[in-house]
Formats: C-alpha cells, structure tokens, sequence
C-alpha cells in the first residue's frame, strides 16, 4: 500500500498541521489521498478534531468512525487513556477500519499520536503500527531547544526498527526562535541534510501553510512512485 505514517518527537509539535497540509497539497496535485488518524486521546464531545481536520484537509466523505477508530477521553498515552475508561487498546483492532480505507483510496496519509514509542499497550507502540502497514515515516520535528537530541533518538529508533524515514520536518510551532534556539536548530539542519525536507514558519496554520513548506515535494514523489508500482 502507498503511504506515509506522519510521526513526531513529541506531543504537540505540529503533527497535525503537517499532515493538513500534506493532505491537501496532495489532493490539489490530484493524488487519490486517504487520511488516517488511528488513535486519538483527549476527544472532546464534539469529537476529534485532529481527525476532523484531516477529513476537511483531504476533502474526503470517509466517517470518521473509520478515519479515527480509536477515540479516548483522557489526553494520556493510548494506553493510558484506555486503562482510565476500562478498555483495551491494539493495533488489531485497526485493521478493519485500515483496510476499509486503503482500499478505497491510492495513497494514504496516517498521522500518529504523540511520539514514535508511544504505546497502545504493553507490547505495541506507533513503531509497530508503522511496520505492520509497512509505511514509511516522516518526522515532525520542534525548532526549539531539545531538538536535536529529540530527532536523532527518534531517528535512531526509526533505524532500530528497520523503518524507512522519508525524511523530517521542522515546525517553528513555539513561534519566533531565541537565539539560543536559531544556534540550536542550525547545528540539527547540519545533521539531517538531506533528510530535511521541510520547514514550516511560525504562525502557519492548517489551512493556509503552502504544502510545499510541509515536504510536500518529497511526500507526492513517493505517492507518484507508489501509483506506478501498482
């Protein structure tokens, strides 16, 4: 299956506005873009507005019971949020709701939760989840101090894994850097060369970031390579 698996090295780094964006680029460049947001904690009554945001994103009609089959109160680790509500977490329980919309669509964009060892439960984490639909994975990455140490341990654990990393990208999502920050982010992007495949600005929002700041270059070869192996 063509797809990508949108991690990150941290909670709240701009995951989800990466993912946006690269959703919706994709689908202006008229790639067939399924989205995916298996697990979400902290789900307001309204529902979960991660998942709702990729929906709008992709300008796609999948229910979102399907696009967000795992939806937790708690804003804990999945296991976490599921131990709170008596509930059992696992990647087994995905698989119905994957291949629904794998099937359905050319290429799909799955956007985790939290960080890459994040854990449904006791034995599986979003590494495992990544592995078993065989994606690739692009880091999100912060542009603060803590950054440099935060990707390579995440790239480090992508190596561990045997998973492919199509590449990182910087979100600026603490806004304007110090310049401890700007000394910080330079020695990372030194480090990463050509894995650095994005970098989105302060301020950027899901609905106006240009996709191309996102990796969307990257991400719409691998979708262009993935149609043509089919």
């Amino acid at each position: 299956m063509a797809g990508l698996f949108v991690t990150g090295t941290d909670t709240g780094v701009g995951k989800t506005l990466v993912s946006c964006a690269l959703a919706r680029g994709l689908r202006e460049a008229g790639v067939d873009v399924g989205v995916m947001k298996p697990v979400e904690t902290g789900v307001p009554a309204a529902g979960p507005e991660d998942a709702r945001a990729l929906v709008a994103a992709a300008r796609v009609a999948d229910p979102i019971e399907i696009v967000c089959p795992m939806q937790f109160d708690l804003p804990a680790a999945p296991s976490a949020a599921a131990r709170a509500e008596g509930r059992h977490a696992h990647l087994d329980s995905l698989s119905g709701a994957w291949q629904t919309l794998s099937d359905r669509h050319a290429f799909m964009l799955v956007e985790g939760a939290g960080g890459l060892l994040v854990p449904f439960d006791d034995e599986t984490t979003m590494a495992d989840l990544a592995a078993r639909w065989e994606l690739p994975v692009l880091v999100v990455t912060r542009a603060c101090l803590g950054t440099i140490n935060h990707t390579l341990l995440t790239l480090e654990a992508c190596a561990a894994r045997g998973l492919e990393v199509l590449g990182v990208v910087v979100s600026h999502s603490t806004g304007p850097l110090s310049d401890a920050d700007t000394a910080n982010l330079e020695i990372l992007k030194a480090a990463l060369g050509e894995r650095l495949i994005g970098e989105v600005p302060p301020g950027a929002n899901a609905a106006s970031v240009d996709p191309r700041v996102a990796g969307l270059e990257a991400v719409r070869a691998r979708a262009i390579k993935g149609r043509s192996q089919t």
